[in-house]
């Protein structure tokens, strides 16, 4: 009995063990286990450095002759002849048109006849009153009507050069508006255009609130004008975004802003030896020279819209990620202009912005524009140099 006793216990003692070695595993695996926090997410960053940078203003421009002369004929008459071509370039004094000259050739030939008669009349009496042969009335009335005969032979001289219709100025002859064999009645009677388009106008007009603007801003430093007496110079573009190879310069300002429209027209001079812009064509109007000192560029994808408007992210010293509103007011290529918001030595995030947010820790790197396709566009003739490490916002030289 002793002895079957003893396997008994011996087996109830290993069955304790067992669920004693269970429990404990049971238990260590409901214990949770502490897991390390994620790294912090990278994103590149451009520390800000104010510099001067070129302003860019544009404007919608249209193109216009810097003359324009409407052909019109003095004398009436037929055409009988127009020896130019329609739309080709015309120096001063070609013949344009020719009106039938028969009429004022022959009183131009009777005039010269009635002048020829009236000199030898007062050549004649000349003598006889020095030898008081004539009264002082009769050389006094042949002296009087060798003047008109004069006058008369001036006036149909003009009148049969007239009928020689030539340009006026150098430039691009228009459209005959009337044909060969159509009556001419008078000057009321159009017959073409001819417009100077070397040099070339251009007019465009600013709102009263861009000049206010820019009158502040001048006026407070915040904009430099070019340095020297000369007019502001400006770009053009033409519709496909091609530049002009020549700049011009504003050369008029109307006095007074237009009420209907709230825009004072200005007007550029231009150079146009290949005729590239032709009159009506609208273009883009860039002004040159004028300079913002002190200003901040950011890249355009650093700056995001919210429910409060724009706002970039920038990194602190403890590497914590903040929102901050920006007041950006132009774009310049690849860039914001910031005006508000900023300030030196903030670390803008510039990409990675989506895998931040307001309080976040991130592991800041620094931006390679030079990676950045925006930062070779050209504007203005020049180009947006990549800054050297370490980075920083550049001017544009």
């Amino acid at each position: 009995m002793k002895h079957l006793i003893k396997p008994a216990l011996w087996a109830a003692a290993v069955a304790v063990a067992l669920l004693l070695i269970v429990g404990a595993a049971a238990a260590r695996r409901r214990t949770p286990v502490a897991s390390a926090p994620p790294p912090a997410p990278e994103v590149s960053v451009l520390t800000v450095v104010p510099e001067t940078v070129l302003a860019r203003y544009e404007y919608v421009g249209q193109a216009a002759a810097s003359r324009s002369v409407e052909v019109r004929s003095q004398v009436t008459g037929v055409i009988v002849a127009r020896p130019y071509a329609e739309g080709t370039d015309v120096a001063k004094g070609t013949l344009l048109f020719r009106i039938d000259p028969t009429t004022y050739e022959a009183a131009y030939r009777s005039a010269q006849a009635r002048l020829a008669n009236a000199d030898r009349t007062l050549a004649r009496l000349k003598p006889l009153l020095a030898a008081r042969a004539v009264a002082q009335k009769d050389v006094d009335d042949a002296q009087q009507a060798f003047d008109q005969a004069q006058a008369a032979v001036d006036q149909t001289k003009k009148d049969y050069e007239d009928t020689f219709v030539r340009a006026e100025i150098s430039g691009r002859a228009g459209r005959a508006q009337l044909e060969l064999g159509a009556r001419v009645t008078g000057p009321g009677d159009l017959l073409t255009t001819v417009e100077q388009v070397d040099p070339i106008y251009v007019n465009f007009s600013p709102s009263d609130e861009d000049l206010l603007g820019l009158r502040r801003d001048i006026a407070d430093g915040r904009l430099l004008l070019p340095p020297g007496p000369r007019a502001l110079a400006v770009r053009v573009a033409l519709a496909d975004g091609s530049l002009l190879p020549a700049a011009g310069e504003l050369n008029f300002a109307d006095l007074a802003v237009q009420p209907a429209t709230g825009t004072l027209q200005l007007r550029a001079q231009l150079k146009n030896p290949q005729h590239a812009l032709l009159p009506g064509q609208f273009v883009r109007v860039r002004l040159l020279g004028l300079k913002r000192p002190s200003a901040i560029l950011v890249p355009q994808r650093a700056v995001q819209q919210g429910l409060t408007g724009a706002f970039v992210y920038v990194v602190g010293d403890s590497d914590k990620v903040a929102a901050r509103n920006v007041v950006a007011t132009s774009w310049d290529g690849g860039s914001w202009l910031v005006e508000q918001g900023l300030q030196v030595g903030d670390r803008v995030v510039v990409d990675g912005v989506q895998k931040v947010a307001p309080g976040q820790p991130a592991r800041a790197v620094a931006y390679r524009p030079a990676l950045d396709s925006a930062a070779t566009e050209v504007h203005d003739s020049t180009l947006i140099a990549p800054p050297a490490v370490p980075l920083r916002i550049r001017s544009r030289p």
